[in-house]
C-alpha cells in the first residue's frame, strides 16, 4: 500500500484565498491551467493578468476626454434646487433628479426612477435623514448632520418646493373626452 508523505489537504483556491477571484471569469491564484497542462508560476500569471487589466482600463486622460463632466452636461434650469451637505455627505435635488454622495460613493436617481422621497429628523441630535424609495421596493437613505436644528424646517421647505416642481407621484391622469 502506498502512502503519501506530507499534508493531504488541498491548497486553498477561490474567493476565500484570493479576493480578486471570480468563478468562471478568472483563474485561481495558483495559475493552474488544468490537471495535465503546465503550471505557470504565480508571478508570471499575475503579471499577465495585470497587463490585461491595464489594456482594458483607459488612462485618466482618455477618460476625461470621453466622459463629459457633470458641469457641462446641461445648462442649469430655472427652478428650485435643494442642496444640503456636511463633512461626509451631500444631497442635491434639482431638475435632473436626486444625487446623493457619501465619502467616495455616489448615486443618482432621475425623477422617473423615484417612487417616493421621505424625510426624517432625529428626536435628539442634528441628523436629517432623506430616504429615496424606488418602485421596486428598494430604499436609499442618507444622513446629513445639520449645523443647527433650526435648519430642519428650512431644508424641509426647500425640498418640498423641489418635489412639488419636479416629482409626479401617482399614475398619469386619464382625461375623459366630453360627450363620451
Amino acid at each position: 500500500m502506498e502512502q503519501r508523505i506530507g499534508s493531504s489537504s488541498q491548497p486553498l483556491e477561490g474567493a476565500g484565498f484570493d479576493p480578486a477571484f471570480i468563478p468562471g471569469l478568472t483563474s485561481p491564484a495558483s495559475g493552474r491551467t488544468g490537471e495535465d497542462g503546465p503550471e505557470k508560476e504565480p508571478e508570471v500569471a499575475a503579471a499577465e493578468e495585470d497587463e490585461e487589466v491595464e489594456e482594458a482600463v483607459p488612462e485618466p486622460e482618455e477618460r476625461a476626454e470621453t466622459e463629459p463632466s457633470g458641469q457641462e452636461e446641461e445648462p442649469a434650469a430655472d427652478g428650485p434646487v435643494f442642496e444640503a451637505s456636511d463633512r461626509r455627505a451631500r444631497l442635491v435635488a434639482d431638475h435632473r433628479g436626486v444625487r446623493m454622495s457619501l465619502d467616495d460613493q455616489e448615486c443618482e436617481f432621475r425623477w422617473d426612477e423615484i417612487g417616493a422621497v421621505e424625510t426624517e429628523t432625529a428626536r435628539f441630535g442634528k441628523r436629517y435623514t432623506v430616504t429615496v424609495h424606488t418602485p421596486d421596493r428598494r430604499w436609499y437613505p442618507i444622513e446629513i448632520e445639520a449645523p443647527a436644528r433650526s435648519r430642519f424646517t428650512e431644508w424641509d421647505e426647500q425640498l418640498d418646493a423641489v418635489l412639488d416642481a419636479y416629482f409626479e407621484d401617482g399614475a398619469p391622469e386619464v382625461r375623459e373626452e366630453p360627450g363620451t
